[in-house]
């Protein structure tokens, strides 16, 4: 394998406020710590996450070319409301917050 094919973790998401009225999507390469940046900006309105407490996850996939998921996050902002909860619900159904078990694999 050649340094520019090396293998890497990215992760498209989806977190919700505490009362699951607001959904966020994003991309990081490192999941625990990007939650843990949701967290500290609770209620900072200079960012839709922070305005809208945003930082309960919900759905997260895993991509290894960064591309990949750059693209896939595009394609779900795109995406309507009942679209998005429809792929939440494939793999989360009762939209259980998932931040500890993230943390836990660690």
């Amino acid at each position: 394998m050649t340094k520019n094919m090396k293998s890497h973790n990215y992760f498209v998401y989806i977190t919700t406020n505490p009362k699951r009225t607001t959904l966020y999507v994003g991309l990081t390469n490192d999941l625990p710590r990007r939650l843990n940046e949701h967290f500290m900006i609770c209620g900072e309105s200079s960012t839709f996450a922070g305005k809208y407490y945003c930082y309960n996850l919900i759905y997260f996939e895993r991509h290894m070319q960064v591309q990949h998921a750059i693209d896939r996050e595009k394609e779900i902002k795109k995406w309507s409301r009942a679209k998005k909860e429809a792929l939440i619900y494939s793999q989360n159904p009762f939209w259980k917050f998932l931040n500890q078990e993230i943390k836990e694999d660690q």
